[in-house]
């Protein structure tokens, strides 16, 4: 009578790609980011990942966090080298943890490349397969967003309208070029003044395809 290996029973451990499979999701500070990657991260084989969350739970009294205060709270980038780091780490739990499975999940970002500087730090680690860019040319509502997102969840680096315009004119003069780093084949615009349905929507009728 044959006898199975003691390994036979096991499957063989996933082959991991060399980058992570990823899609961008890019705007300005209030343009839904967020919002779209809670839904984009519900449906299966997409794990969403927000960099501003990552950020919020650390630990202020620690070295990495007090950064983190300093930057945010004047509306500043975080530094490219703390936020790639940072990511890093995350994700690597999430994969450790299976909640994210490289080998067959596509992972969701926003919040992270805000500079040209950070993307090409994560160049290595990322395979960006789209970008989808939300707009809302109306500055003044997006001021209006942030301020009840910051009622609304207990965001103070939200609260201050000083802040948020700093942060709207760090993301003009940072973040933008990160639009040309990846340039017009991986980017979609979309109109973010439509219902979060309808970007949604666009969304999905994009990722669909990969």
């Amino acid at each position: 009578m044959a006898t199975s290996s003691p390994t036979a029973s096991y499957a063989s451990p996933p082959v991991l790609p060399d980058r992570y499979q990823t899609v961008l999701l890019f705007g300005a500070p209030g343009s839904g980011k967020g919002t779209q990657g809670k839904a984009l991260g519900s449906v299966p084989r997409f794990f969403h990942c927000a960099c501003g969350d990552v950020f919020r739970s650390l630990d202020t009294r620690t070295r990495l966090g007090q950064a983190f205060l300093e930057y945010s709270s004047r509306g500043e980038l975080v530094p490219a080298e703390i936020t790639v780091e940072l990511w890093r780490v995350q994700i690597q739990q999430a994969v450790e943890a299976h909640r994210f499975k490289p080998d067959i999940d596509y992972l969701v970002l926003d919040g992270i490349p805000r500079s040209v500087e950070q993307a090409r730090a994560m160049k290595g680690l990322i395979e960006v397969k789209k970008v989808f860019h939300l707009t809302c040319p109306n500055r003044a509502e997006l001021v209006v967003r942030l301020k009840k997102r910051a009622l609304k969840d207990n965001r103070l680096d939200d609260a201050n309208e000083t802040v948020i315009r700093t942060r709207l004119e760090t993301y003009d003069a940072e973040s933008k070029p990160v639009l040309e780093y990846y340039g017009p084949d991986l980017v979609q615009t979309i109109d973010a003044t439509q219902t979060p349905a309808k970007v949604l929507l666009e969304i999905l009728q994009t990722v669909t395809v990969f």
